[in-house]
C-alpha cells in the first residue's frame, strides 16, 4: 500500500538565512498514529505547515494521498485536517456555524448528518448553539478538532493538542485520537510530552534542529535502545560488595539492602544468569527481584543530546 504522506528531500530556509528544515525524507502509512517528537524550535510546526500548504518549501516534494501539495494544492489540502496549537476561533459564532463554515471552505456540500456525527463524537452536540466565547478551554480545543474534521479529511494533524490542558482532558484527548484512528483517519501528532507519544503512537519520529534523526516503530525503539535495570532486594543487608562480584557493575543502595545491576538489553549476553549463579555460590539470598526498562523519555534525551553534540563545533575540536 502506498504511503498516505510521502516527503522527499524537503528543506526550508527563510530569508534571514535560518535553515528550519534540513533534507527531510519521510513516509507515513495510512491509518497509523505517527508522533513527531522534538524540543521547542526543532522544526515540528514548520514541517506540518509545509505539508498543510501554509509555508512554502525551499526544495523537495510532498505528496498527500498521491497529490502534490504545490502543483495540486486544492485536492491535496482537501485530504488534510489541521488542529493548530493556538485556540483561534470566532468568539461570537456558535459551534454549529463555525464548523459548518469550515466545511464550506473546502467546497463540500452541506451535510447536517456528518456535522452532527462529528459533534456527537466530540461531545459537542449539546453545545452546538452556544457561542464559542462561553466554552471552556477544553471544549474550544474540541471545536478546533471538529472544524478540522468537518470536510471529512483522511489525514489529521494535531499540533501540540494537549498543550496547556489539565491531566483529565489529556486522557480524554488520547481516547479521542484512538477513536479517530479506528475510524480510518491517519493521525500525525506533534508533541514534546514524552508520555503522550509512548501512550498513543504506532511509530515515532524525532526531529532536532531541522533534522529528522530517527524514525522507528515505538515497540522496536523501546527494545532497541532501552537500557534495563535489575534490582535485587536482599534478605540481609550488605556492608560492601564482595570481591567475587566485581566483574559485574553492581551498585549497593538503600543502606545495603538493595543490589542494583544495569545492563544493555541489546547485548547477546546480559550477564544475569551468571550473576544469579554467583550470588547463590556466595550464599547471598534475595527476597525480591525487579527489572525496569528505561522510558522513552530517557531515549529521547539521549538522542537529542547526541545530535546536539554532533552539531557542536566545540565538540568536534575536543
Amino acid at each position: 500500500m502506498p504511503p498516505i504522506i510521502a516527503i522527499s528531500n524537503l528543506t526550508k530556509t527563510y530569508a534571514s538565512g535560518l535553515q528550519a528544515l534540513k533534507r527531510i525524507d519521510l513516509e507515513i502509512r495510512k491509518g497509523e498514529i505517527f508522533a513527531l517528537l522534538g524540543p521547542n524550535g526543532a522544526g515540528k510546526t514548520t514541517l506540518i505547515s509545509i505539508i498543510c500548504g501554509i509555508v512554502t518549501p525551499s526544495t523537495g516534494t510532498v505528496l498527500a494521498d498521491g497529490h502534490d501539495i504545490v502543483r495540486d494544492y486544492r485536492t491535496a489540502r482537501s485530504k488534510i485536517g489541521l488542529v493548530p496549537q493556538e485556540l483561534t476561533t470566532g468568539a461570537f459564532e456558535t459551534v454549529w456555524n463555525t464548523v459548518s463554515f469550515s466545511r464550506g471552505l473546502f467546497g463540500r456540500a452541506p451535510s447536517a448528518a456528518h456535522l452532527e456525527k462529528v459533534l456527537r463524537d466530540l461531545s459537542l452536540w449539546d453545545k452546538r448553539h452556544d457561542r464559542i466565547m462561553t466554552l471552556s478551554g477544553g471544549m474550544k480545543r474540541r471545536v478546533l478538532i471538529a472544524k478540522a474534521l468537518a470536510h471529512e479529511p483522511e489525514i489529521l494533524f494535531l499540533d501540540e493538542p494537549t498543550a496547556g490542558v489539565d491531566v483529565e482532558l489529556r486522557r480524554d484527548m488520547w481516547g479521542l485520537v484512538r477513536a479517530l484512528r479506528d475510524s480510518g483517519v491517519t493521525i500525525i501528532l506533534t508533541t514534546h510530552y514524552i508520555d503522550e507519544a509512548e501512550e498513543m503512537a504506532d511509530r515515532i519520529g524525532v526531529i532536532n534542529k531541522g533534522e529528522l534523526i530517527l524514525v522507528e516503530e515505538k515497540t522496536g525503539l523501546m527494545k532497541k535502545l532501552g537500557k534495563k535495570q535489575m534490582t535485587l532486594h536482599l534478605q540481609e543487608p550488605m556492608a560492601h560488595i564482595p570481591a567475587g562480584l566485581h566483574e559485574w557493575p553492581l551498585v549497593l543502595k538503600d543502606d545495603g539492602n538493595e543490589l542494583e545491576y544495569n545492563f544493555d538489553a541489546r547485548e547477546e549476553s546480559t550477564g544475569i544468569p551468571a550473576l544469579l549463579r554467583r550470588l547463590s555460590e556466595l550464599g547471598i539470598a534475595f527476597k525480591d527481584l525487579q527489572t525496569q526498562q528505561s522510558s522513552l523519555e530517557d531515549i529521547f534525551v539521549s538522542l537529542v543530546g547526541k545530535n546536539a553534540a554532533g552539531n557542536n563545533p566545540a565538540s568536534e575540536r575536543a
